[in-house]
């Protein structure tokens, strides 16, 4: 945050003063109060004495994460139509999207969860949900077979 940056830099304008980690800590206390980067932090980035002069964080490790976006739920919802009985190990393949991801515009963006390994709404009304399963399909409106009865 601008804060964090703020204080890096007085930080690194410390240890330019040849400030100790301790002085540096008392005088950011007083400086910033409540607000002030903890102990462990202000420590953290006296690495500046080890030859560091940049203030910003290091890139992190490992995959970007994956923002949910309206085209992405709609590719999301267009797969499923398409193909409605699939996995979430397919859909990965098949959209480029992590499961995670997808697993999450199912749930909480589109409302399914998944009953009898297949993602249905969450809300299914009493007469529906009573009924015996034998085969649900994937769809914005769940169909349920039963032997004699087919109902929407």
């Amino acid at each position: 945050t601008k804060m964090s940056i703020e204080q890096r830099a007085n930080i690194k304008f410390c240890f330019k003063l040849d400030k100790t980690f301790t002085e540096t800590f008392q005088l950011m206390q007083q400086v910033y109060g409540d607000d002030c980067l903890s102990r462990g932090r202000v420590h953290e980035w006296t690495r500046f004495k080890n030859g560091r002069e940049d203030i910003n964080d290091d890139p992190h490790v490992g995959q970007a994460k994956f923002v949910i976006t309206p085209e992405s739920i709609e590719k999301v919802r267009d797969f499923l139509n398409i193909h409605p009985k699939s996995s979430l190990r397919f859909m990965e393949i098949e959209l480029g999207m992590s499961k995670d991801s997808i697993h999450r515009i199912l749930t909480e963006k589109l409302g399914y969860r998944k009953v009898c390994s297949h993602f249905v709404p969450h809300k299914l009304t009493g007469a529906i949900s009573t009924i015996p399963r034998i085969r649900l399909i994937w769809h914005p409106v769940t169909f349920i077979y039963s032997e004699n009865f087919i109902c929407r």
